[in-house]
């Protein structure tokens, strides 16, 4: 069996995406203000599967502002896809839309200031790609409205699914016959926390 590298963790680290203004400055402002934002290896790597599995129609559970929805939009951007994301704090979701047109992306990203939970059931998909990043302890309820959203053979990620609060979560949409899904336990630099769960689901 090959060698695996030394010290994976540093070696890793020194691997991760390159970033352009717009993103280091909100990477900046997340330092400062302790505000959750998904990083640059998800974020690349949510812009990777959008690209590739050619979702055209996103959705977005918490934009906080507008880190991961710059991912998003740039990677529907060139099939003219678009991109709702909710938000239920009003400042984030204004910070959001001045970092998104900052970014280029105010007409493929659209952010909505609202509670995820109370507006899913009035959304109309479907959704060809879905990313969850709201309070963990909702992903469970925000699971079932969201299923009938998404179309056969659509995406849906995750994040922070090593936390307690998503147990929940993942007890269920490993049990749902609607999904089939694999949750991955991952290093993450510059995400938080740096050892955490993603899940990946696939809509039967």
């Amino acid at each position: 069996m090959a060698d695996t590298v030394k010290h994976p963790e540093t070696y890793f680290s020194q691997l991760i995406p390159q970033r352009d203004a717009v993103l280091q400055k909100l990477e900046a402002e997340a330092q400062k203000e302790s505000i959750p934002i998904v990083g640059p290896v998800v974020g690349q790597l949510l812009f990777v599967l959008a690209r590739a599995t050619g979702a055209v129609n996103i959705l977005e559970l918490g934009t906080a502002t507008g880190y991961s929805a710059i991912y998003l939009g740039r990677a529907c951007q060139p099939a003219n896809g678009r991109v709702l994301s909710l938000e239920n704090n009003a400042d984030m979701a204004q910070r959001a839309r001045t970092h998104l047109d900052q970014a280029g992306l105010s007409e493929v990203v659209t952010v909505m200031e609202a509670d995820g939970l109370q507006v899913l059931p009035e959304l109309d998909g479907p959704f060809d790609f879905v990313f969850m990043d709201i309070e963990k302890k909702d992903y469970h309820a925000a699971l079932v409205k969201l299923t009938p959203l998404v179309r056969p053979g659509g995406l849906l990620i995750a994040d922070n699914t090593a936390f307690v609060d998503a147990k929940k979560f993942n007890q269920a949409i490993y049990a749902d016959s609607d999904w089939q899904s694999v949750q991955i336990l991952s290093f993450l630099p510059m995400h938080s926390a740096l050892h955490d769960g993603l899940c990946f689901a696939v809509r039967k």
